[in-house]
């Protein structure tokens, strides 16, 4: 099979998601080697997932390495171009729900000892630290924007040769920086295709005592990153381009 754009999303997403829910299993479920090892640990691992993501998604064929529907949607916006979301957002959600299986699959003897059903939630999408849906919404979509505008920042033309040669270790720290600095409200999910199918994915799996998948909330982390990323994109439109 030759490289594709869509298969360059696809495998990128799921590098993505088996690395950052992975490090989110690794620390909050039972009996693994991090085990409680905190939200540092969580932040940086997830900032690596997308660095690899990108690296990966490149390979297999994706120069745009988006790996995230708001960032699709956020560029066609800016370009006024959208041929590509469609085929990128199916790519990407697709990704996301086979790394998430993978999640599943590799610590597998682990969810039976885990009691605590939020954890093993928890291990594949988000849920918000203060339930309120107002505000949840808005840190959804303030964070997206800042990452769009992020992004922006990482591939304008002002940074020449820079920017290509370390471009997927800036996304990485930009990343992180937004873990590290907004994701208490709600668990930054900046991405609907991270959240949309990992929480599908733990419906669907065999997952003992799981308890709800948390459908309740789940339009926050896909509506609040698309608001971010249309903002984020007109205002690339309007000043960056």
């Amino acid at each position: 099979m030759q490289t594709s754009p869509f298969l360059g999303e696809l495998i990128g997403t799921m590098v993505l998601l088996f690395l950052g829910d992975g490090v989110v299993a690794n620390v909050v479920l039972r009996q693994t080697k991090g085990e409680a090892s905190g939200w540092i640990v969580i932040t940086t691992g997830w900032a690596f997932a997308v660095t690899m993501g990108v690296f990966v998604a490149k390979a297999f064929g994706s120069i745009d390495a988006h790996l995230n529907p708001a960032v699709t949607i956020a560029f066609a916006v800016a370009k006024n171009e959208y041929g590509q979301v469609i085929p990128y957002i199916t790519a990407q959600l697709i990704g996301a729900l086979l790394g998430a299986g993978l999640v599943w699959l590799h610590y597998l003897p682990h969810w039976a000892v885990t009691e605590d059903k939020a954890s093993k939630l928890a291990a594949f999408c988000n849920t918000p630290a203060i339930r309120s849906t107002g505000s949840n919404l808005i840190s959804e979509a303030l964070a997206t924007m800042v990452l769009i505008l992020g992004l922006a920042g990482i591939s304008s033309k002002n940074l020449g040769e820079l920017a290509i040669g370390i471009g997927p270790y800036l996304v990485g720290v930009l990343v992180w920086s937004v873990g590290l600095s907004l994701g208490g409200p709600t668990g930054y999910a900046i991405n609907p295709a991270r959240d949309l199918s990992p929480r599908l994915a733990h419906a669907l799996l065999p997952i003992p005592n799981k308890g709800s998948s948390g459908w309740n909330y789940a339009w926050i982390p896909v509506l609040g990153p698309l608001i971010g990323a249309v903002i984020g994109g007109v205002l690339i439109r309007w000043f960056a381009l």
